[in-house]
């Protein structure tokens, strides 16, 4: 992307997860000084041979440019990357606890070293999702342990990254959002940003840590406003696909997140429905809309396991071919991935399963273990199978060899839970064709 003139920043990460990777390789690429920081010794030494420790299309050639360019690297030394620095972006894991709350104590632990370590003023970034009000919680932590008194502000800056276009999506966002209490933070933040070209949006803290959460909540809730109409569909003999396009050209609504299927998943949608709900909660409001749009995610996955039962009439001594395991295609995520309880719940019923995804085959065997046959290619799966299920929507899998899948698979059985094909097609080359909420 074309550079700007801009003010260089000396800028640290703490977390080379998913967030903290993309987000510090992104502003490396734009000109800043970015160290990244993780107590994982094994993630930091590989980062440093030049190796990638998750798959996001183009990190891993940003990564090796910047890295040689001498803008990006990488420790295990919080202390040292918060003296070399003048924003330091906590970008740590906050997973949901039992109870649905995010746990904050990477957050806590992130705050009380960078007081310890600081020697100077400097800007803290809330980078990770958390709930309203951490904020404040960060500034305390942050006064308790500072005994040197060193001046600080914390800034929420809320990250919009999507699996699979996660760099496209922070080098040319929508918006950036960044909470300040003051204009000396304000400042700092639009130099930092100031190479993008995005609408800047400018609030305080607290309203920037709700838009995150707001914002991936409604999305949500449109996919499972989608998942309900699907049934509607499928019991009135209507079609989902006619449905939302005609309720997605209008301009209000548009077409985004309005695909029915087998639900959302990932690290993201789950956990912060889940969190805001109990952000709700701890507030003294019931968000019973999103603890319905939770129950329709749910029962999203429970009607595509009968669709298949249904399909096969006993899954018991079957053989199911499945293509793709992650939760979306271009990425090899597996967290909260709808595969999981469906191909658990096939195997528990006595199916033997023959999977293959073009990224998440290593990530997903962490989650199934042996309870699937993983197969280099997407026709391996084919061989001897009963039936094959669609679960993630590769493009890849969008064209394929129609005469070959037929000739492979012991009965012409198609159970698609992303809709990719068309029904009548699929008929009249002779499949057996199932989709969500197509009559």
């Amino acid at each position: 992307m074309p550079k700007k003139k801009f003010k260089q920043h000396n800028l640290a990460f703490i977390g080379a997860g998913y967030v903290g990777l993309v987000s510090g390789t992104a502003l490396s690429e734009i000109g800043h000084n970015v160290i990244l920081v993780d107590n994982n010794k094994d993630k930091i030494d590989k980062l440093k041979k030049g190796g990638i420790p998750i798959y996001e299309p183009g990190l891993s050639e940003l990564v090796k440019k910047n890295t040689k360019a001498g803008r990006l690297s990488f420790t295990t030394s919080l202390k040292d990357a918060v003296k070399k620095s003048d924003a330091i972006f906590i970008a740590v894991n906050t997973p949901p606890l039992p109870s649905g709350k995010a746990d904050l104590s990477f957050v806590a632990g992130a705050a009380r070293e960078i007081a310890e370590a600081a020697d100077g003023y400097k800007v803290v970034v809330d980078k990770s999702t958390v709930p309203v009000q951490t904020g404040e919680r960060v500034a305390d932590t942050i006064k308790q342990y500072n005994s040197r008194k060193i001046d600080f502000d914390v800034v929420s800056n809320p990250e919009f990254l999507r699996e699979g276009s996660a760099i496209q999506d922070f080098l040319e966002p929508d918006r950036i959002v960044v909470g300040v209490e003051n204009k000396r933070a304000e400042k700092i933040m639009r130099e930092i940003y100031s190479p993008i070209s995005a609408p800047f949006i400018v609030t305080d803290v607290k309203s920037a840590e709700l838009i995150k959460h707001a914002s991936n909540s409604f999305l949500a809730m449109k996919i499972s406003f989608a998942n309900a109409l699907a049934r509607i569909c499928t019991l009135s003999g209507a079609n989902i696909d006619q449905v939302t396009h005609g309720m997605g050209m209008d301009f209000r609504i548009n077409n985004h997140f309005l695909n029915s299927g087998i639900g959302y998943g990932g690290s993201c949608f789950p956990k912060d429905v889940s969190a805001f709900i109990t952000i709700a909660d701890e507030l003294g409001y019931d968000f019973g809309l999103l603890k319905e749009v939770e129950k329709i995610n749910q029962q999203a996955r429970e009607l595509f396991l009968l669709k298949i039962e249904q399909a096969l009439w006993v899954t018991k001594g079957k053989t199911i071919a499945v293509w793709g395991l992650a939760f979306k295609p271009n990425t090899d995520d597996m967290r909260n991935a709808p595969s999981v309880p469906i191909l658990e719940q096939l195997h528990a019923d006595g199916a033997k399963i023959q999977a293959y995804d073009p990224e998440a085959n290593e990530t997903a065997k962490a989650e199934l273990g042996k309870k699937v046959e993983y197969k280099d290619n997407m026709y391996d799966t084919l061989k001897g199978a009963d039936a094959l299920v669609i679960v993630t929507d590769w493009d890849e899998f969008k064209e394929p060899k129609w005469d070959k899948v037929s000739s492979l698979l012991k009965n012409p059985i198609i159970i698609d839970g992303r809709n990719m094909f068309d029904p009548k097609t699929m008929e009249k080359l002779g499949f057996v064709y199932h989709s969500i909420g197509r009559g």
